[in-house]
């Protein structure tokens, strides 16, 4: 079966047609993304209406890109796969306007997908993973630890209190006058950083071993900035100092985690996850442990429809589909 996966939670407007015959097993055939970077920059940070405007312009385009990338046509697709939630109500309906238009259009079955469950899945698009396995799912708008037991049954474990990691990142690089979008900046310079130059606070959530907190190390780095010593501070040894103080508080409550259920496989997704110091601390964290780390390639890391179309295809395999009254929910719990 092709199907065309549709992403549109958030600034980036992606499509993906994924060919599979097994829920799990497939090939990504096209993937498509149209980026926003160059419009939000001027603000530093996502402008939700500005965003929703502009995936009304390219949404269609970039699903007719990713058809013709994968050599189909509409009358080729056994099925359509769309985020429905969570992300920006006024996003998330551009998509699910389009995937319902083409479903009543031509009767191909379609089908909402949590955005989330996109994430988790997304190790599964280049790596054979047995299930059940632990995934930190790692994000501008999530940070979470989930059992992923079988299509469709997953188990959280812990969640963040307050920001999510990348929301932490993209905020410390604004107070530092970095620009946007600041995880991947942060990275970059943090190469030419001491890691140890700068003590910045580990946040742990008492009593709750497996939760995260990034709110308190966003307000020390400002409360640094504004000191004498911050002013005198390179940005390179600030956001290195940051960025490792990140990392610490994600590995924590994952090895823990991974010792309170016994996983052996740990999946790394989600934006965050393309991160290199996470990626390279995390993999030597648990090969310590004698225990395996999967992460996708950087393009299934941030949003992309190839994920949602995976995500779906459990659902369309067995015939299922949603009704043309589906609606997006932008708090959509997993």
């Amino acid at each position: 079966m092709l199907i065309l996966g549709i992403e549109s939670s958030c600034d980036d407007a992606a499509a993906a047609v994924f060919e599979t015959a097994r829920p799990g097993i497939g090939k990504v055939r096209s993937t498509a993304v149209a980026n926003q970077d160059d419009i939000h920059r001027l603000y530093g940070g996502i402008v939700p209406e500005l965003a929703s405007r502009n995936h009304v312009v390219t949404m269609m385009p970039v699903i007719e890109r990713a058809m013709a990338q994968a050599g189909c046509k509409l009358c080729d697709i056994g099925g359509i796969a769309v985020t429905r939630g969570p992300g920006l109500v006024g996003s998330l309906l551009v998509g699910l306007m389009c995937a319902k238009g083409l479903a009543q259009a031509t009767g191909i079955p379609f089908v909402g997908v949590n955005h989330i469950e996109g994430h988790l899945l997304a190790p599964l698009l280049e790596h054979e993973i047995a299930m059940p396995y632990l995934a930190l799912v790692v994000s501008g708008g999530h940070t979470a630890l989930f059992v992923v037991e079988d299509f469709g049954r997953y188990r959280r474990l812990g969640s963040t209190r307050d920001d999510a990691a990348g929301e932490a990142f993209d905020k410390v690089a604004k107070l530092m006058g970095l620009g946007y979008p600041g995880g991947k900046i942060i990275d970059d310079i943090s190469q030419r950083g001491n890691r140890k130059a700068i003590a910045i606070p580990r946040a742990r959530v008492k009593n709750s071993p497996l939760d995260f907190s990034f709110s308190g190390v966003k307000t020390a780095v400002a409360n640094f900035l504004r000191s004498a010593a911050g002013a005198a501070t390179c940005a390179e040894d600030l956001a290195a100092s940051f960025q490792e103080a990140v990392v610490d508080m994600l590995i924590r409550p994952t090895i823990a985690a991974a010792h309170a259920i016994g996983a052996n496989t740990i999946a790394l997704t989600g934006g965050v996850a393309a991160n290199s110091r996470l990626r390279e601390r995390l993999a030597q964290a648990l090969q310590a442990e004698h225990r395996r780390v999967v992460a996708p390639a950087l393009r299934y890391c941030t949003d992309n429809a190839a994920m949602i179309a995976m995500a779906g295809s459990y659902r369309l395999l067995r015939r299922e589909s949603d009704r043309l009254d589906l609606d997006a929910e932008a708090n959509l719990s997993l």
